[in-house]
């Protein structure tokens, strides 16, 4: 399941423009939705994105698999696992604020997405600063 890069743009245009089509009607209050309503075009599209890391790290249990520049790879990978579940955990926290589900505060809420935002700045560090040692 191979997706060309304008497959992929079209796609994630396609389903943010979604969301964000949902998110004016529930703030413009012309629809009475839930927040967890809202939200799903950006869940599918997560788990899209799930379901395909999920393979790409499956595959390499097949047989046959050429493992040079596989740890490296495989670090890279858990990382965006790791991305995602974070991305997932602080969209239920703002949904569940938001539909008052959970009486907690606001910076309880987004502790996951700083986790995130961290996360990407040391990624994007050592991406920039880090010399390979031939």
């Amino acid at each position: 399941m191979r997706m060309s890069l304008a497959q992929r743009v079209l796609l994630t245009w396609l389903f943010t423009l979604l969301f964000l089509i949902m998110l004016v009607l529930k703030l413009d209050e012309k629809a009475p939705w839930n927040w967890f309503l809202i939200f799903i075009p950006v869940w599918i599209f997560d788990t899209i994105l799930l379901v395909m890391l999920i393979v790409k790290m499956a595959g390499r249990c097949k047989s046959g698999f050429d493992p040079r520049n596989g740890s490296q790879n495989l670090k890279k990978k858990a990382w965006y696992l790791i991305a995602m579940l974070l991305k997932l955990a602080f969209c239920l926290a703002l949904c569940a604020k938001l539909q008052r589900f959970a009486a907690m505060k606001l910076a309880y809420v987004f502790i996951p997405l700083w986790a995130l935002l961290i996360g990407g700045m040391v990624e994007l560090g050592y991406n920039i600063f880090y010399v390979r040692r031939d």
